[in-house]
């Protein structure tokens, strides 16, 4: 076998599996999906929030038990988290190489979906207590 077939074969061998997973354009899809739906779920939130400045907790969970607000509280933190799995992937495939690229995109994968757990959890609790 020659040098050069070897190279040949090498670098086949390092590029099979590495290539188009067909899910390119799926991440590229939702990402801009899960961004325009931030934006007027965001911009409910600040301004409700802005709204509620200086209520206490009873006001503020009321506020969570109407159904609307609950709902868009759930859309808010599952797109939130979506979201930013997603956005810290593509950096995480741009700049991280190695083995350490794979622990840290399951890695943040896990905590996304631990901490958006927790959130929709809050939310569910927070409306079930004044159901």
């Amino acid at each position: 076998m020659t040098h050069g077939a070897k190279i040949m074969r090498s670098q086949l061998g390092r590029a099979r599996g590495l290539g188009s997973a067909k899910t390119g354009t799926e991440h590229w899809w939702v990402e801009r999906v899960t961004a325009a739906a931030l934006v007027p779920l965001s911009l409910w939130f600040v301004f409700s929030v802005l709204a509620m400045l200086g209520a206490d907790q009873p006001v503020v969970a009321a506020w969570v038990a109407r159904p609307i607000n609950a709902a868009l509280l759930l859309a808010l933190v599952l797109m939130s988290f979506r979201h930013a799995a997603l956005g810290l992937q593509v950096v995480l495939e741009d700049y991280v190489h190695g083995a350490v690229r794979t622990d840290s995109i399951l890695g943040v994968k896990a905590a996304a979906l631990l901490l958006g757990r927790i959130a929709t959890l809050a939310v569910i609790k927070l409306f079930l207590a004044a159901h």
